[in-house]
């Protein structure tokens, strides 16, 4: 097994290891630094370690060509997985940025669903023209997306920290999904031939 899949694998496994830190009470209900539970404290580390294995895996499969069927298949299934079961987590917590008496919440669940469609759809264009013998890069606008999402959950996981913390992270969560509203809608209009053609 080659390295970059040995990374992969290990970014799936982080995974369920996320979601079982996450559901643990005593990790939720006790804080390490002011708002700040256990649970995110842990789930931001591992967050960050396998954000950085998704770039680490694809730059060593591309200079020393050591790329993949498998790597192909799992490397991006792993990075939606880890992005999406992110986002839930973050949601079911319920955290909100305060504007005086208002407040909303930092990751709302009309947000996730935008994400959780585009991937899907996405995915489903991407499947289609696998079948073609064709192959979709991604664009600039999708590795922005991708990036500044990344840099989005780490602000997010650390919303206790401060009220402005969980501002920002508002903000970076809206910026997060304009993005991948617009990646989507530029990834769909590329591949219209494909999608169209036989409607």
């Amino acid at each position: 097994m080659t390295l970059p899949n040995k990374l992969t694998i290990g970014r799936i496994l982080v995974i369920p290891a996320m979601i079982v830190i996450a559901c643990i009470p005593y990790l939720n209900n006790n804080n390490i630094f002011l708002e700040l539970t256990y649970a995110n404290f842990i789930n931001v580390i591992l967050f960050a370690l396998a954000s950085f294995t998704d770039f680490l895996d694809g730059y060593i499969a591309r200079k020393y060509n050591l790329v993949t069927t498998f790597g192909k298949f799992a490397d991006p299934l792993a990075d939606k997985c880890l992005v999406l079961v992110t986002f839930l987590i973050l949601m079911v917590q319920s955290q909100q940025a305060y504007f005086g008496d208002f407040a909303l919440a930092i990751v709302p669940m009309w947000g996730v669903a935008i994400i959780l469609l585009r991937e899907l759809t996405v995915s489903g264009v991407r499947l289609v023209a696998a079948e073609r013998g064709e192959v979709i890069a991604a664009g600039w606008s999708g590795k922005v997306k991708t990036f500044e999402t990344m840099i989005a959950i780490v602000v997010l996981f650390l919303a206790g920290l401060h009220s402005i913390v969980a501002i920002v992270g508002l903000v970076l969560m809206y910026i997060s999904i304009l993005l991948t509203l617009y990646s989507g809608i530029v990834y769909v209009w590329n591949s219209r031939k494909i999608i169209f053609e036989s409607i």
